[in-house]
């Protein structure tokens, strides 16, 4: 994993703070490889927020070198999983990765359009734990600023956005049927937020990873058919208009036993005062 700049957690929220809102047998985590199963395409212009995180030097010039996505949450500010920077993703630390940047204002991965711009700097949440995949969060520092119509607001802990039930919708390029089949454009797919106990019982650990609400977020369709996939890590989870969580894992794709978990966006972004860049 590239190791950022260290930097406190304070310090860094003061960085995002405008844009915070006050009042998948467990596999390895989505990761390099997380697409929207059951979903929609949807253009970027719609969703100026959702970004793909992308290293042709890495991944090749297939799908621009995608393999995770990212929301912006300041002008120079995105939001993605941890383990997206993890070297069990990218092979090597990220501060080695030459063309580390992210792909904005682009729906089709292979299309022209939008910006890429790069990385300058990445930071990991301290309390992020690779092993149960707690805090599974990352922010990366851009080396231009992005529009301010492209940042997506953060909701706040007590937030009404992560009431149970409350309808959501997940974005990304990953895989749309959990086979490998990878979207060629942005989609994404109608899911709701979900009690807690769900998946507390779906994942409780032992041979399997296990759900700890204190960081975690969960989410899916009951009946199956509608999720994240492989090649979506890092994405957003929206609801009513803002960032709840940010796809982190889960057992296999759309199963209604296995619902999917995001990294509960509010617990790792305390919502400080403060100006974003």
């Amino acid at each position: 994993m590239r190791r950022p700049t260290a930097r406190g957690l304070a310090q860094v929220s003061a960085l995002i703070a405008a844009a915070v809102v006050t009042p998948l047998a467990m596999p390895p985590p989505a990761d390099a490889d997380s697409v929207v199963i059951g979903g929609h395409e949807v253009r970027a212009g719609e969703s100026p927020w959702v970004v793909a995180l992308a290293s042709r030097d890495r991944f090749g010039p297939v799908r621009s070198g995608q393999f995770c996505g990212g929301v912006v949450v300041a002008p120079t500010k995105v939001m993605t999983a941890a383990h997206c920077l993890s070297t069990a993703v990218l092979g090597k630390e990220a501060a080695s990765v030459r063309d580390l940047h992210i792909i904005a204002g682009r729906s089709k991965l292979v299309g022209d359009g939008g910006r890429e711009v790069p990385v300058r700097e990445t930071w990991v949440a301290p309390q992020y734990d690779p092993v149960t995949n707690s805090a599974d969060m990352a922010l990366l520092t851009l080396a231009e600023a992005l529009p301010k119509d492209h940042v997506l607001p953060v909701a706040g802990a007590e937030d009404p956005a992560y009431k149970v039930g409350t309808a959501a919708t997940v974005y990304g390029w990953g895989d749309m049927k959990g086979d490998g089949s990878y979207a060629p454009s942005l989609r994404a797919a109608r899911v709701s937020v979900l009690p807690d106990a769900t998946c507390a019982g779906a994942y409780p650990g032992g041979r399997s990873s296990r759900y700890q609400r204190s960081t975690m977020l969960c989410a899916g369709d009951p009946q199956g058919g509608h999720d994240a996939c492989q090649g979506d890590s890092g994405g957003p989870l929206i609801a009513e208009g803002r960032l709840i969580g940010l796809v982190s894992w889960g057992s296999g794709c759309g199963r209604p036993d296995g619902p999917g978990v995001y990294t509960r966006v509010s617990a790792v972004v305390p919502p400080l005062a403060g100006t974003a860049d």
